[in-house]
């Protein structure tokens, strides 16, 4: 196994198996699997974290930060944020065009590289006490009546942990072992521009949304100095007509003939109701368990926040007799609760705006980019209200129910 240790400090107890035996492993060094890693290992547990990359590595990503991803990150952002965001232009299909913000307002939104954040994560996960192994990557999970559940990796020793934590992405292993339904599959079309000075000057401070052609899609420019982060995201089902609609949302933008640092595509699963988060002593967190917004596809801060959670159970589970079994502790019983009561709602309320605006994506627009509404959307971006909380309140949830119609 070419695996690369990046460090390995003390936790609960030690052994001669010390090297294999965990714990907590936690399953993908993205957000949720450093957010885990660090939250268990903070708490006393001996963690490994398996990575099939080396880190850093790049991650196919839009990078901005939303409110709620800033309030969970628990790490200081000051050395990763590229740029902040504090004006908006919204567009139709690139028409209707309307831009709204004011200098010296507060950001609404923070970009950082994919690739930055995770290697930064995974710094304070170490620090916290994790080990962390890469160029790993897991072929299996079997769980025994001991308590423990064995991880094989390729060539290597299997590993042996109390609890695991999947958080190896959309089509990981974790997921397809505890079985995570998905109903909405998503394809993210992207590329990292560079752009000279008067260019990255122009879109300073500014972010770009526009309304897509095709049914529940939208394109984005996120700045991060001088490179511009651009993108679209839809339904799979459309693949065909997605990449047509991000070639022209390119060149509509005058980037086409831009150097790119990167150009790559990737899918997005957005969970089932009622899909499992956990078997036995296996939990998933982030997008490994589907987690993540489906109107707009944001998914760090249900990562950071899914993962956390992940952490904390781990911790308390694997300090739980072994004699509990395979059924596992309280606290993992009380895993899925969590997540469906935190963030269930979240997900509900976009499949909600979701729907409204695959049917009305015009009237959607014109909504959105009102006054009175485009201050409803910057508190919800800056995460001072959420879309759940909005459609409690009954002429909301009309009007959403009535577009979607």
């Amino acid at each position: 196994m070419d695996a690369q240790v990046l460090d390995a400090k003390g936790g609960r107890g030690g052994s001669a198996s010390a090297g294999r035996e965990f714990d907590a492993i936690v399953v993908g060094a993205g957000p949720a699997g450093g957010s885990a890693a660090r939250a268990a290992a903070a708490a006393g547990a001996r963690v490994c974290v398996l990575e099939r990359s080396s880190m850093p590595r790049y991650k196919t990503c839009g990078g901005g930060l939303v409110g709620l991803s800033t309030d969970h990150v628990g790490i200081d952002l000051s050395g990763l944020v590229r740029s902040t965001v504090s004006s908006l232009t919204m567009t139709l299909d690139g028409r209707f065009r309307v831009s709204r913000g004011r200098a010296g307002a507060s950001p609404w939104l923070s970009m950082v590289m994919r690739a930055d954040l995770d290697a930064a994560l995974l710094a304070a996960a170490r620090s916290a006490g994790a080990t962390v192994r890469t160029g790993v990557q897991v072929m299996g999970l079997r769980e025994a009546d001991d308590g423990w559940v064995t991880v094989r990796v390729r060539g290597g020793e299997d590993l042996r942990a109390r609890v695991v934590i999947g958080a190896d992405g959309t089509s990981g292993r974790c997921g397809t072992h505890v079985g995570v339904q998905c109903d909405q599959v998503d394809v993210g079309l992207e590329g990292e521009f560079v752009a000279d000075q008067a260019l990255a000057d122009r879109w300073a401070g500014r972010m770009l949304l526009d309304w897509g052609p095709v049914p529940g899609s939208y394109g984005w420019l996120f700045p991060k100095g001088r490179v511009l982060t651009v993108g679209v995201i839809g339904g799979r089902e459309h693949g065909s007509a997605l990449r047509g609609y991000y070639r022209r949302f390119v060149e509509h933008l005058g980037l086409a003939d831009l150097p790119r640092q990167h150009d790559s595509g990737h899918l997005t699963r957005v969970r089932a109701a009622g899909s499992p988060l956990r078997r036995g002593r296996v939990l998933v967190a982030g997008d490994a368990a589907g987690l993540l917004d489906p109107w707009t596809r944001e998914g760090i801060s249900f990562a950071l926040r899914s993962g956390r959670l992940a952490g904390e159970v781990a911790a308390a589970a694997s300090g739980a007799p072994l004699s509990a079994g395979p059924g596992g502790s309280a606290a993992l019983d009380a895993y899925p609760e969590r997540i469906e009561t935190i963030l269930g709602p979240e997900m509900a309320a976009g499949r909600e705006v979701l729907g409204a605006f695959v049917r009305r994506p015009a009237v959607m627009h014109a909504i959105l980019a009102s006054p009175g509404t485009f201050g409803l959307f910057t508190r919800l971006i800056e995460g001072r209200t959420t879309v759940a909380r909005q459609l409690r309140r009954p002429g909301v949830r009309a009007a959403v129910a009535a577009l979607a119609r």
